[in-house]
């Protein structure tokens, strides 16, 4: 399979897909890759390394997407981009197509097989191609709101740090999964009086063998999350919202019981989702103020740790990608339903159903999209 790995367009996005060591392990396969012009600059990787692996440099992405059979790549096809896709051409990355209508109908009209990571699953029920982006968003977050707890970046001007002689800051963290630990491993090494909130009693329990004491571990409910909102210096929400919900967890209401000056950080930037205040914003407009509380809500966060997140995700998701350019998308797909799960479209058709729930557009299952139903 000949397999394009991207320079990404995004705002401030430093990552690429694929590191020099994960071209070697395509080219040895007997796959050829093509890499855009620079794509690696901005996580240390310059195009020479690649070379040395065996890849092609290509100069631009018109090019690229004309002799690849799959794109390989980190964040979701720009509307710069929506000129380059066809049919059969096969994309796999980061999709989020139930927050990008527009996006949802370029692939389907163009016929694109797209294969989202962030709904692989694996046998757990649990998201592997997610979990390192969401460690390194979790502490990343964590390292967002002490910078704009600061006065000088429009905070209230506390320490998120135990200091003797004054109240500890308290945070609050919605979620004890892998973004969720990632902010309170870092937030409670601060020594800030840290709560975790969630309904998944066994999430709780392996947190309290991981974490330390000052970490509360609160079941999830209106009472308790209603107690921390009082008292919480910053909010952090480490929960993917499901995309067909039009409730939410915390909503506009609720954040007149915060303390004025407070911080929102909104780790899993769903849009309206469990924080019905949050919109995605970029690392270069960050944070935005409703109801007298700032928000935090970057969409992107492991981008601004580029070379630690592309080893991170390239480790996650080359598997997968070497399963599709080994078998051919259609028997990768065929024979590992946890793949399957990330079918976002196949021949023109939207094979996921949160997608078409949350957009209110037609859809089928992915298997009946490829005929194994």
């Amino acid at each position: 399979m000949i397999i394009g790995i991207t320079k990404e367009i995004k705002a401030n996005e430093n990552r690429v897909s694929c590191t020099p060591e994960g071209v070697k392990e395509f080219v040895k396969r007997g796959h050829t890759v093509f890499v855009e012009k620079g794509a690696g600059d901005g996580s240390g990787f310059p195009d020479k390394e690649y070379e040395s692996q065996g890849a092609k440099i290509l100069k631009t992405p018109e090019e690229l997407y004309r002799n690849s059979e799959m794109i390989y790549k980190v964040k979701e096809i720009f509307p710069e981009e929506y000129k380059y896709l066809r049919e059969g051409l096969i994309v796999f990355t980061y999709i989020h197509s139930n927050a990008h209508r527009d996006q949802t109908d370029a692939l389907l009209e163009k016929k694109v097989t797209a294969i989202a990571y962030e709904d692989v699953t694996d046998k757990n029920g649990e998201f592997p191609l997610l979990k390192p982006m969401s460690e390194i968003a979790g502490k990343g977050g964590f390292i967002a709101a002490l910078n704009f707890s600061q006065k000088i970046h429009g905070g209230k001007g506390i320490l998120l740090a135990r200091v003797h002689g004054i109240r500890t800051p308290e945070v609050t963290i919605i979620g004890a999964g892998n973004s969720g630990i990632g902010a309170a491993e870092l937030s409670s090494a601060f020594g800030n009086k840290v709560t975790i909130l969630d309904i998944d009693i066994n999430k709780l329990e392996r947190a309290k063998e991981i974490l330390p004491p000052n970490v509360e571990l609160l079941y999830s409910n209106e009472q308790n999350l209603i107690k921390c909102l009082k008292r919480t210096d910053v909010l952090m929400n480490c929960i993917l919202w499901p995309k067909w919900r039009k409730d939410h967890l915390v909503s506009r209401d609720m954040l007149k019981l915060m303390k004025r000056e407070s911080l929102i950080v909104d780790v899993a930037c769903d849009e309206a989702g469990a924080i019905e205040t949050c919109r995605s914003t970029s690392h270069d407009d960050p944070v935005y103020i409703e109801e007298g509380i700032m928000h935090y809500c970057v969409d992107n966060i492991p981008a601004a740790f580029p070379q630690t997140s592309t080893y991170s995700l390239c480790n996650a998701t080359l598997p997968y990608a070497l399963e599709i350019a080994n078998k051919g998308v259609k028997k990768a797909l065929t024979d590992n339903k946890y793949l399957r799960r990330g079918l976002t479209s196949y021949g023109g058709k939207l094979t996921l159903e949160e997608t078409g729930k949350k957009q209110n557009r037609p859809y089928i299952s992915p298997e009946k999209s490829l005929g194994i139903e």
